[in-house]
């Protein structure tokens, strides 16, 4: 279930989808996704599909995390040194994006959710990721700017506030829409309030539901 050969054919598939960053993929092969998942579903763990992690959230799909992890490097140009994450789910996305960055800020609304997670990653002793139970769609202003936004949940408009709380350069991936939704880039050019914005691809996530739950 969690061996290297099986590990082996899932980075083989994100290639053959196109997901080119070696570093990416390495992370990818080397995170035991089995963690983030329950015990019952565990053996579907490196399979190329979202999973139920309860609470009507889901475990994303490998490939959309390695996609949208190489898109928001690729993007930075690797000046990513702080990184907020919008919906810290199973904390899957947060361990990819913590061995990739220098400091991650995860905000997730469903307590319990973030409870596991933050057991996991201490799990996985890492110690660069900062986790908060408040409303996503808010962002984090206290702890910005940053670099980098990387949201896991679907507004059906991009929220100012994450606009606002990125640096200079900074760039934003964020899934957007209702029942479409398309993965967007967007890129705030130098200090300025103008954003550059990209629409990539066809994407499926949960929406980005406002408020807190315990």
């Amino acid at each position: 279930m969690t061996s290297l050969r099986t590990r082996e054919r899932l980075v083989q598939r994100l290639m053959e989808q196109g997901v080119s960053d070696l570093k990416v993929l390495d992370v990818i092969r080397n995170t035991p996704r089995h963690l983030f998942l329950d015990e019952a579903l565990s053996h579907r763990a490196y399979e190329d599909s979202a999973l139920p992690i309860g609470f009507g959230q889901t475990l994303s799909q490998p490939y959309i995390v390695a996609r949208m992890t190489e898109i928001l490097l690729g993007a930075a140009g690797g000046n990513l040194k702080r990184v907020l994450e919008v919906g810290t789910g199973s904390g899957y996305q947060t361990t990819v994006l913590a061995q990739l960055v220098e400091q991650v800020y995860s905000v997730e609304r469903i307590k319990p959710l973030q409870d596991k997670a933050r057991q996991r990653l201490r799990q996985l002793g890492l110690h660069n990721v900062v986790l908060s139970h408040a409303d996503g769609g808010f962002g984090w202003a206290d702890k910005g700017p940053f670099d980098g936004i990387l949201s896991t949940a679907a507004p059906r408009f991009v929220p100012e506030d994450l606009k606002q709380q990125l640096a200079p350069n900074g760039v934003l991936v964020i899934p957007v829409g209702d029942r479409e939704q398309s993965l967007h880039l967007i890129m705030r050019q130098g200090d300025s309030d103008d954003f550059v914005t990209q629409v990539l691809e066809p994407v499926r996530f949960v929406p980005l539901l406002s408020g807190t739950a315990r």
